[in-house]
């Protein structure tokens, strides 16, 4: 794992260069393909290095983030057309992707805190520096509170657990099932804020609406996995208690879920209505986690992996169109099918996505999530059936709303997207199609 560790390190100084900004993106694809050819992991932690190893499920975490992140710099061609601090661009993205990588890769619970915090620096540079407007810095501080508040119990929960056990190792920890209520509390709490689960996801909306493009990609596709994984981790410690208060949880998230999907279906925000969707899913995948079964926890894993590339796939596109149009109005863009037919294409393939049509990522996760929530208990059919009614309803309403109607009157008769920006859609939307093929890794790493 120290290998590719390296490269990330030795990719920094290119980053200080002048006119290295594609460089920079070439080398981390090609990283990201040595990362896959690497791919002989197995259920046991695999190419261990001091700390850190990888498993199946570190192992996709990781893969996103170095593809969202290779991406993140492909969306970003205004920073680097209008020359706006580029080089620190890149330095921080880089330095976002070292601590993503560090997070999902050590097996020792205190460093995968501490990166698993200083991942939230890199993320807040990003929204404060490259964000548009000036209510930037009350999202940066909202997304520092809120992480770091509840972060604090979790703190105190590991000095516990390392006074405890004598160890930190996931795999020593396993062996130990806890039965402590405060204990189960402070561990999960950072977690669960960082989904967001509903009621304590008021800092994902704000902090998606400031962010830049590659802000929104990388707190889209990765920040919010970074909590999944965290309760994955910590679960297999926790169980005893989570059979006790689980349910706690799975019914804020459910009822939570339906809320937000009525919150979407009032936003005239593009992103605003992409990020609140986010937090619909992260619902449904918080629920599936909760119930501790098998189906749920591959379900809540491979949910995570598609929501990743769909949803951050959908912000591109509504940064596309903020860059044709200058608003991110569903007021004003209209039409678009009039004003970009062949951005329609991919605004239909990547909702199509959101809704969890076949033949994607979405589907196979949703799909297990039912199946986990309805064996857990049947009443929650009702919140299932309202969620995924919504979640269609709001992601139409996204499309009908942005592609048909009246066209802008201050726009362009006709525009054609870069080849650039193809590409960045095809490379979202290619591997949430593709992985559904490879559903064993999603499915059977546990």
């Amino acid at each position: 794992m120290l290998k590719f560790l390296l490269f990330i390190l030795l990719l920094l100084p290119l980053c200080l260069m002048n006119n290295m900004f594609w460089m920079v993106q070439n080398m981390m694809f090609l990283l990201s393909f040595l990362f896959i050819i690497n791919n002989y992991y197995s259920n046991y932690w695999m190419n261990l290095s001091y700390f850190m190893g990888c498993d199946l499920m570190s192992y996709g975490l990781i893969l996103l983030s170095l593809w969202i992140c290779t991406l993140m710099l492909m969306a970003s061609e205004s920073v680097e057309k209008f020359n706006n601090y580029k080089n620190l661009f890149m330095f921080n993205l880089l330095l976002l992707l070292l601590f993503l990588y560090l997070t999902f890769s050590s097996m020792n619970l205190f460093m995968f805190y501490l990166f698993f915090e200083s991942s939230l620096i890199p993320t807040m540079f990003l929204i404060l520096g490259w964000g548009y407007q000036p209510e930037r810095l009350q999202a940066g501080m909202y997304l520092l509170f809120y992480t770091l508040l509840a972060s604090l119990p979790m703190l105190v929960a590991i000095f516990f657990l390392y006074g405890d056990l004598g160890t930190m190792n996931f795999y020593l920890m396993m062996n130990n099932l806890y039965n402590y209520e405060m204990l189960y509390l402070g561990m999960i709490l950072a977690f669960l804020v960082k989904m967001p689960m509903f009621l304590v996801h008021l800092w994902l909306p704000k902090a998606h609406v400031e962010a830049p493009v590659s802000g929104s990609m990388i707190l889209a596709g990765i920040m919010l996995k970074l909590g999944g994984y965290g309760l994955l981790r910590v679960f297999s410690f926790l169980q005893l208690t989570g059979l006790k208060f689980n349910y706690i949880w799975i019914s804020i998230s459910l009822i939570g879920g339906v809320l937000v999907s009525l919150i979407c279906l009032r936003q005239t925000d593009l992103k605003a209505l992409i990020a609140y969707s986010s937090v619909a899913h992260m619902g449904i995948v918080l629920s599936g986690l909760m119930t501790l079964t098998y189906w749920g926890l591959c379900g809540s894993y491979t949910l995570m992996i598609a929501h990743g590339l769909c949803s951050s796939g959908l912000f591109c596109l509504a940064n596309i169109m903020y860059e044709r149009m200058g608003s991110r109005s569903l007021l004003i863009n209209k039409g678009l099918l009039n004003f970009m037919p062949s951005m329609a294409l991919w605004w239909f393939l990547l909702s199509s996505a959101n809704m969890a049509a076949p033949p994607t990522l979405n589907l196979l996760g949703e799909i297990s999530l039912l199946n986990s929530i309805i064996s857990w208990s049947w009443v929650s059919m009702i919140m299932l059936a309202l969620l995924s009614f919504f979640s269609a309803a709001y992601t139409l309403y996204l499309y009908a709303y942005s592609q048909h109607g009246k066209l802008f009157s201050g726009s362009y008769s006709m525009m054609g997207g870069y080849n650039r920006e193809y590409l960045l859609l095809f490379l979202h939307w290619f591997p949430l199609n593709l992985l559904i093929l490879m559903s064993d890794m999603c499915m059977l790493w546990l």
